[in-house]
């Protein structure tokens, strides 16, 4: 192994120790910076520790720039890694301190930071909860038809409701609008209930009645559905958190041999 397949192996490789050593390490980084975020965004701290925010972030910001860079010199397939999610995330999440240097406000975007967290499922090789994600994308795939068409009704029903309650209470019980009487059947609908508006007719308390008895079954429906297809797939029992040299993509059985995506040999530590 050259100095790249290393490299390749201690950044990409979460199941080797030295790969968990530097994942965990960089899951550490990632926390304590988003932790930073969310106490920039309080005003009085921000005030009292304005200095300090600006060193930490560029710490962290120089340290996020050198793994980016560190990924791009090993990734195999650079382009497939730049054009990753993550690797478009990576990016992201350092271009805000930069450009904040020439356009005030961009620092707002260092939130995207917090989407990092991702790789917390790689980092701890949580390969039950690997397998559990990808059987729940596969079930919320399987039964998109589905929970189109439901939520299509659901649309057709608040429309309704909405212009219903329009002619039937008016704008004197502050259905003002079609628009403002269909976010009213929104809210009713989905049991939220903020009482900004409410019916005072007997048919409109009816009605909306009738509606809120109606939500507590429609939300019970798109969970039946995908747990029904989730109980139709198959789980793999094994997850590897493995990445493939070529196409950058994980999940792969703990035991392969090839990537599942591409045919590429995993494993191989042999520069393409």
């Amino acid at each position: 192994m050259n100095w790249k397949d290393k490299l390749y192996e201690v950044i990409f490789e979460a199941d080797t120790p030295a790969g968990r050593t530097f994942d965990i390490m960089l899951l550490i980084a990632i926390v304590l910076s988003t932790i930073i975020i969310m106490l920039e965004s309080v005003p009085s701290i921000a005030a009292a520790n304005r200095d300090t925010f600006v060193v930490v972030e560029w710490v962290f910001t120089i340290l996020f720039t050198s793994e980016y860079v560190l990924r791009i010199i090993a990734a195999r397939r650079k382009a497939k890694y730049l054009l990753s999610f993550l690797g478009i995330i990576d990016l992201l999440s350092i271009l805000p301190t930069y450009l904040a240097i020439f356009l005030s406000g961009a620092q707002i975007f260092l939130v995207i930071r917090v989407v990092r967290l991702f790789r917390v499922f790689r980092i701890l090789k949580l390969a039950h909860l690997l397998g559990a994600g990808n059987t729940l994308r596969a079930a919320l795939i399987a039964s998109r038809h589905k929970i189109s068409v439901f939520l299509f009704s659901v649309v057709l029903i608040v429309i309704l409701s909405g212009a219903l309650m329009y002619v039937i209470e008016g704008s004197e019980h502050g259905f003002t609008s079609i628009p403002r009487s269909v976010y009213w059947a929104v809210v009713t609908l989905t049991t939220v209930g903020y009482g900004d508006i409410a019916p005072q007719t007997f048919l409109g308390q009816f009605i909306a009645s009738v509606i809120m008895i109606l939500g507590y079954g429609i939300l019970a429906v798109p969970t039946g559905i995908v747990s029904s297809e989730m109980i139709n797939l198959k789980s793999k029992e094994k997850i590897s958190s493995q990445v493939c040299p070529h196409c950058m993509r994980d999940g792969h059985d703990s035991d392969a041999v090839f990537c599942k995506y591409c045919s590429f040999k995993l494993n191989d530590h042999t520069v393409s």
